[in-house]
């Protein structure tokens, strides 16, 4: 008798941040803007160092798989945040909720990795530097990308197959504009003892594995920095690290924020504040992080922009 009188739910409402009208419409436009300051930063950073070829280092390398992977990650998002606030209809598909979070994933995830290359080749560059062309040869450097696709493809593919063992019989209102794991979790009708401690060993593996050997690295460039004797030359050597390291916190710090919002509050629209911060102001942000703070980049944006004018 409880079988046929279940009711198998297919689509989800996403609540996003507000219901009022006029605040939507404000909201359309903000997050308008934000998707393609985002889209042209990041391009610009591509285009500068594909373009210039003392830029063809792997700290580069890797910026611009970054650049990139903040791109596919905000068009997770923002495009149908903007179609939802436009059309008024926070209705998404049972489907499409998969197809979102296993994206979303993806992308967070080799983010995340990324940035743990990036924290690796400081780590050669300060601390092996007799050796650092040995070590971060283009064939390492190609791998490491390789790796952290196919490492964030399992995790996201882990997501979904948790996510698509779930059943739900009433009607669920995600307090998000996008699908997130543990909100979904809150909704489900079937046991969901396994699947939430699968979703905190995932957690603990794909989150804060990276983070530990970013962490790690840190360490040992410190220590090796406070070893210098000048100050000139401490300031040096550490201002190579400065635009990674805002990025590193601005990414953990946001993530740990909409982690901790979904698991303390996960039927609050506070936690929705945390995601934006998290999913679209990161990468808005980390193309004028690695634009403002590196002189490399400007001199390249120089002669991008020059170049384009004789033309």
């Amino acid at each position: 008798m409880e079988s046929q009188n279940m009711t198998v739910i297919s689509e989800f409402l996403l609540l996003g941040l507000s219901d009022d009208p006029e605040i939507q419409l404000l909201l359309f436009g903000m997050f308008l803007f934000m998707y393609l300051v985002t889209m042209l930063g990041n391009l610009v950073i591509i285009l500068a160092i594909r373009s210039n070829s003392h830029l063809h280092t792997p700290m580069y390398f890797f910026l611009s798989n970054l650049s990139i992977v903040d791109i596919a990650f905000t068009s997770t998002m923002i495009p149908k945040i903007l179609y939802d606030t436009h059309t008024h209809n926070k209705i998404i598909s049972y489907v499409h909720c998969l197809i979102q979070l296993s994206l979303f994933n993806l992308f967070g995830c080799m983010e995340s990795l990324l940035l743990t290359a990036m924290a690796y080749d400081r780590f050669v560059a300060i601390c092996q530097p007799l050796h650092y062309s040995l070590i971060m040869n283009p064939r390492l450097c190609g791998q490491l990308v390789l790796i952290s696709f196919f490492i964030s493809l399992l995790d996201s593919q882990l997501h979904c197959s948790m996510v698509s063992k779930l059943t739900f019989c009433t009607d669920v209102e995600i307090s998000n504009f996008f699908c997130n794991p543990p909100q979904l979790l809150q909704f489900a009708c079937s046991d969901t003892s396994a699947s939430t401690i699968l979703i905190y060993c995932i957690g603990a593996i794909f989150g804060a594995a990276p983070g530990s050997c970013i962490l790690f690295s840190y360490t040992r460039i410190v220590s090796t920095i406070l070893r210098i004797p000048s100050s000139s030359g401490k300031y040096k050597v550490f201002s190579t690290c400065g635009s990674h390291l805002s990025v590193v916190g601005l990414f953990y710090g946001t993530g740990l924020g909409v982690y901790f919002s979904s698991v303390v509050s996960p039927s609050l629209r506070s936690g929705a504040v945390a995601s934006v911060m998290y999913t679209i102001v990161t990468p808005l942000l980390n193309p004028f992080i690695y634009t403002l703070r590196n002189r490399d980049i400007k001199i390249a944006l120089h002669r991008v922009f020059n170049r384009r004018a004789h033309f």
